[in-house]
């Protein structure tokens, strides 16, 4: 939230706020406060009548952060006991860092995720609409199965798109995914047309996902991000290393495609809440410096 403040955000509606949006002959119930007397005596002379002109203001509106996570198997894939990266337990303290950051500033927080089903039963999906909170209600959400559909994030944003009072444009939306299976290009372009602050934040194994070992003749089980089943596989030295050179290329090609799209991604590899703390203070200190120079 940095650079953003409670109230410095100009709604397009009229209501309580600092700037003026301009001016119109009092009504009854407008308050006296909202006078503008010396227009009001200017007009009162130039009409050879007693006339009243009231200010008019762009309401203020607070902040909004919408919380996008993803909830597909490649996100629950390796367990908290196994020695990589747990997904769900980033998935969590990155919800806890972002919704503090967002009571810092007193901004609403709002929470979406698709579980498993959502093609046949658009209801289904668990939506928690902008309002100051916790990160107590969504953190327990998480304890449930993680079944999502394989483009979760595409039907996200895509419901998303259709809540222009709940996120308007200049709201913050923070997608958390692995991003195994990135959306198509129009469902970002169509985010970033709507003005809204997208921040993708990259969740991926750095030895399985980012990269891949030197694991030839060995028999080793491999488990599919989108089915969750595993099978056993014996792979050769230009394959384990074909599969390295593709899970960087992808990583590379979807943090290069977000920033094309002027969208700074937070990437996350660590459990530990002071390393996701440090990310995102990173990227706020870089989006403070592009916005400085931008101004």
């Amino acid at each position: 939230m940095t650079g953003i403040a409670y109230g410095t955000q100009r709604s397009l509606r009229r209501g309580h706020g600092a700037e003026v949006a301009g001016s119109r002959p009092y009504r009854p119930g407008d308050r006296l406060a909202w006078i503008d007397w010396r227009a009001s005596a200017r007009m009162s002379i130039a009409q050879d009548d007693d006339v009243f002109v009231v200010r008019q203001y762009y309401a203020e509106i607070a902040p909004r952060v919408i919380i996008v996570a993803d909830r597909r198997p490649s996100m629950a894939l390796y367990p908290q006991e196994l020695p990589w990266l747990f997904k769900s337990g980033v998935l969590r303290q990155a919800i806890t860092a972002i919704v503090a950051a967002a009571q810092a500033a007193r901004a609403y927080v709002g929470y979406l995720d698709l579980p498993s089903g959502i093609e046949q039963d658009a209801a289904s999906r668990y939506w928690i609409s902008p309002q100051r909170q916790s990160a107590t209600r969504i953190l327990e959400r998480l304890g449930e199965q993680f079944d999502g559909p394989a483009d979760s994030v595409e039907l996200a944003l895509d419901y998303l798109l259709g809540l222009r009072r709940d996120v308007p444009a200049g709201s913050f939306v923070f997608v958390i995914s692995d991003f195994l299976r990135a959306p198509p290009d129009h469902i970002w372009s169509q985010a970033r047309a709507r003005g809204w602050d997208v921040v993708p934040v990259i969740v991926q194994d750095r030895v399985w996902e980012q990269s891949f070992p030197p694991i030839q003749g060995l028999l080793i089980p491999i488990t599919d991000p989108e089915t969750g089943t595993t099978q056993a596989v014996r792979l050769t030295g230009p394959e384990a290393m074909a599969r390295r050179d593709s899970n960087v290329a992808r990583l590379e090609g979807l943090v290069r495609r977000f920033q094309q799209l002027q969208f700074d991604p937070v990437l996350l590899d660590t459990t530990e809440p002071a390393a996701i703390d440090l990310a995102f203070i990173n990227w706020a200190m870089r989006r403070r410096l592009t916005r400085g120079r931008a101004g």
